[in-house]
């Protein structure tokens, strides 16, 4: 198990809540699940709140490039995923995103989800998303984010200034070779 912005997608959230229901049915208050899930809501909020701490709470003006829009690589799906939490929450601070997912921008695109909210522009390519942004934000652990080219991301990067919900990189040569990371999980 690893340290993340919460789990999503389709089916455990549901179990989770499923259990929660069958335990009041019998009569049986089930604390584990309710603080299971109470857990994943406020998990989903640690990475929006680091860039608040960072930035300060009005985010007027900044711009975010966010890696990941999945509940989890290898899917477009995007119910419950962090992600939605996450650019919600920029995006009521005053915050632009610049979105980029190897698979669900089609999905991210639909009404249920963002639509086409203009504080949203979504990316093919994710150097591209990176493009006069104060900082990245990963979200999704996409295997083709583990090994960016990470000269490429400070030429693009307004600041050389990663938000890490995924653990992908070591905080060690990330300052060696220039920027300042963030990662949940760590200090």
């Amino acid at each position: 198990m690893y340290a993340g912005p919460g789990f999503g997608g389709s089916c455990f959230p549901k179990d989770v809540r499923a259990l929660i229901k069958i335990a009041k049915d019998h009569n049986y208050h089930a604390e584990m699940f309710l603080q299971t899930l109470s857990t994943n809501e406020k998990q989903k909020y640690v990475l929006a709140d680091m860039a608040n701490d960072y930035f300060g709470s009005d985010l007027a003006g900044k711009v975010f490039s966010v890696w990941g829009l999945a509940f989890k690589a290898g899917t477009d799906d995007m119910r419950e995923s962090s992600a939605l939490t996450i650019i919600q929450r920029l995006i009521d601070q005053g915050a632009r995103v610049q979105a980029h997912d190897p698979e669900a921008m089609k999905m991210a695109k639909q009404p249920e989800y963002f639509g086409d909210d203009s504080r949203i522009t979504y990316f093919d390519d994710k150097y591209a998303a990176l493009d006069g942004a104060d900082a990245l934000l990963i979200i999704t652990e996409w295997k083709d984010f583990r090994t960016p080219d990470f000269q490429e991301m400070k030429k693009r990067l307004n600041k050389p200034l990663i938000f890490d919900g995924r653990l992908l990189y070591e905080p060690k040569k990330m300052k060696e070779i220039g920027f300042e990371y963030k990662s949940i999980g760590r200090k």
